[in-house]
């Protein structure tokens, strides 16, 4: 890409099972670009049978970026991920292609448009506090911090928990962090398209009760075996059908049982997806 050429960014978000890694795929082999995930989960190397991640042969087609490179046990954040994007976004102007980025990670594509918030370390003791607090964080959150309460749903316990660790250590609020980083956002200054994939709900379910027994067929219960033993609070372990499977390699249910709660919560995770996404990117198409 030349100096004086306009750079473009093509985004393709959507739910679980709604088709956009192949359109992904599609349209980054018509328009000369390279995939770049976006997906919290797509970027743990034991996770490639869980996460519907490309395989061998969609990454022979085009090139892929930020796929299965990150450890189990490592830790990995939407900074981070911020961080390696904008990288491989670089690259892909200078190589002149077309950046296409990917994947169910709502908060990811809000950071590539309006920022992170830069939020000073936060110390230990405040974010083990919250981390281990038993009770409702919710309604905690309303007291101190009522405007950010209102962004957040009641169980989602990892925002809750950031955004009442950041209020106490800070006497900030999360929402005025933010709003600090949006002058700051990777995508500020380019020419962006963004597709969302609408598909009707039933229809979603359908394809994700399928899926998920095709992942069962090509080896996800082998895979769910090599993360027994780790860590269960660890981001690698909140796969969807990952908890299911290995309670049932442990013995505590059946492999029927196993498949129907795993069915239950994609159901409930594509819920939460088009939940968020109303509320949160309704400029998108």
């Amino acid at each position: 890409m030349t100096a004086t050429s306009k750079k473009r960014a093509l985004l393709i978000a959507g739910p679980t099972a709604s088709g956009k890694s192949a359109l992904a795929l599609e349209l980054a082999r018509k328009r000369h670009g390279v995939v770049i995930n976006a997906d919290a989960l797509q970027v743990y190397a034991p996770l490639r049978i869980l996460t519907a991640r490309p395989t061998g042969e969609d990454e022979a087609q085009a090139p892929h970026r930020l796929y299965g490179h990150v450890a189990a046990e490592q830790p990995y954040s939407a900074a981070a991920w911020v961080s390696e994007a904008s990288r491989e976004m670089a690259k892909a102007w200078e190589e002149g292609l077309l950046p296409v980025l990917t994947g169910g990670t709502g908060l990811y594509f809000r950071a590539l448009e309006r920022g992170l918030a830069p939020v000073p370390e936060i110390p230990e003791a405040i974010r083990g506090k919250w981390r281990s607090y038993e009770g409702d964080l919710h309604a905690e959150l309303r007291r101190r911090d009522p405007a950010m309460a209102e962004t957040l749903s009641p169980g989602d316990r990892q925002r809750l928990t950031r955004a009442l660790e950041v209020v106490e250590a800070t006497g900030r609020s999360l929402l005025d962090w933010q709003r600090e980083g949006e002058h700051q956002a990777p995508l500020a200054g380019v020419e962006t398209e963004r597709i969302f994939m609408e598909v009707p709900r039933d229809e979603l379910y359908a394809r994700a009760d399928a899926r998920f027994a095709a992942m069962i067929e090509r080896g996800a219960l082998e895979e769910a075996r090599g993360l027994m033993g780790l860590d269960p609070r660890l981001p690698v372990m909140k796969a969807i059908g990952l908890p299911e499977l290995i309670a049932h390699l442990e013995g505590r249910m059946s492999i029927d049982e196993a498949i129907a709660r795993a069915r239950t919560a994609t159901r409930n995770y594509i819920k939460r997806q088009l939940t968020w996404w109303r509320g949160q990117m309704a400029h998108w198409r």
